[in-house]
């Protein structure tokens, strides 16, 4: 269990003053020029070394990411964008992040973009985060009274710029490249890679995209040192985590936690247990709506990090575990899912653009029970020719939970349409 001491996010309830005083009692922005003094190539050697891998859902090492900056300039700016788009169904973690401890962001974009000699820096928010906008403008209004951003930021010697541009609330701006997009002015459309934003991202100029939790945690890896990050957890697995945890359990929450924690300790320490006891349990989706869901034999064994959820043909994702018990209609869940993966595709690529549709209107028509057997098959086939052929992630997101379901659930789809077959209505769901 992980330790009061050892928690990162120190006022993530809000319980708090949130404040640049507020946060400074509780140990942040102490400190900051002396890590910014070890030199850039330090603090990504130490990131590197705590083994911290992005906290949006690829798991990509993020002092990895980071090198990939071009050591000297050839004359173009270089630039750190701030992924606070948090549009995955059931993720909450980084608005609590912005709302009641924004400058543990802050002065991990400060410590960041020096490290990729970046100068400047955008926190692209959420369009829906209205508050979580106000709160964050506030914290940095106050950094810049101060002296911690601006010209000779903390009199650490680097001069720094921290803008927020707020969206207007599409999914799709999640995507790093369809964010880059948005952020010029554009439609939120991903781009093709290669180039890859480090080599031209934001107005052609080198660019890392970082999710808020993978940024808000450097300063405190830094100060405490890469190996205290790296001792929680399992190998290639490492650090404290914060977990969103909602439906049926006791009392739903946003919890730090270490990683590869068992999912049972998780939920019955935090959340009071799942609803009706953890055998009442149907399915766990464990990482946001776009990672397929784990049945109950799989929750029994389930570790929360990346590689094991991995091997069960699942993912961490976002860390936003969505808990359904027996009461649940699985089938109508994941409909709604793909109804979302429809309603938020960009229409770019002919395969989502149709796909998310047609998989769409068969899952509406399983959800009745008006289907054919044999269309079952053909769903799953259909999410094989959408998943890998897409410009960006958003056709395996749509595909995904589909897979799942028909894995997990075949023969309660199969009752479904037997039952309407017979004229036995009552087996079916209410409409």
């Amino acid at each position: 269990m992980l330790k009061d001491q050892d928690r990162i996010f120190t006022n993530l309830y809000g319980m708090h003053d949130r404040s640049l005083k507020g946060a400074m009692k509780r140990g942040h922005w102490n400190g900051t020029a002396e890590i910014i003094k070890r030199g850039r190539d330090t603090i990504i050697e130490q990131v590197k070394a705590s083994g911290l891998r992005g906290r949006g859902g690829a798991g990509f090492p993020t002092g990895l990411k980071w090198s990939f900056m071009p050591k000297q300039s050839d004359g173009r700016p270089s630039y750190l964008v701030v992924n606070a788009d948090e549009s995955e169904p059931g993720t909450c973690k980084d608005r609590e992040i912005m709302r009641h401890d924004p400058h543990t962001l802050i002065e991990g974009c400060l410590i960041a973009s020096f490290a990729m000699g970046a100068n400047t820096c955008y926190i692209y928010i959420r369009g829906e985060y209205i508050r979580e906008r106000e709160a964050l403008q506030a914290a940095i209004d106050e950094c810049y009274d101060a002296g911690l951003l601006g010209r000779n930021a903390a009199k650490s010697g680097w001069d720094f710029d921290l803008y927020l541009h707020h969206g207007a609330g599409a999914y799709i701006c999640g995507e790093e490249t369809a964010l880059l997009e948005s952020l010029e002015g554009k439609k939120g459309m991903p781009r093709m890679k290669p180039p890859f934003p480090a080599g031209s991202g934001l107005y052609g100029c080198p660019t890392t995209v970082n999710n808020v939790e993978s940024i808000a945690v450097v300063p405190t890896i830094l100060r405490r040192g890469a190996d205290w990050f790296a001792s929680f957890g399992r190998p290639n697995n490492t650090g404290t985590k914060l977990f969103g945890i909602s439906g049926h359990v006791m009392k739903p929450c946003v919890v730090e936690e270490a990683m590869s924690i068992p999912l049972k300790e998780l939920l019955e320490r935090h959340c009071g247990g799942v609803r009706g006891g953890w055998d009442n349990i149907k399915a766990v989706i464990p990482g946001g709506s776009s990672v397929p869901l784990l049945t109950k034999e799989q929750c029994d064994d389930a570790i929360m990090d990346f590689d094991w959820l991995r091997e069960q043909r699942s993912g961490l994702g976002t860390a936003a575990v969505i808990v359904m018990d027996k009461s649940t209609d699985v089938i109508k869940a994941i409909w709604r899912l793909s109804k979302f993966y429809k309603h938020e595709s960009c229409g770019q690529c002919t395969p989502c653009r149709e796909g998310t549709g047609w998989m769409m209107r068969v899952m509406d028509r399983l959800v009745r029970g008006e289907a054919e057997i044999e269309e079952i098959d053909m769903l799953l086939s259909v999410t094989k020719q959408v998943e890998g052929h897409t410009i960006c992630a958003l056709g395996d997101a749509a595909a995904w939970p589909i897979q799942g379901l028909i894995r997990a659930f075949r023969d309660e789809i199969e009752d479904r349409i037997k039952a309407r077959r017979t004229g036995r209505i009552s087996a079916v769901a209410a409409e």
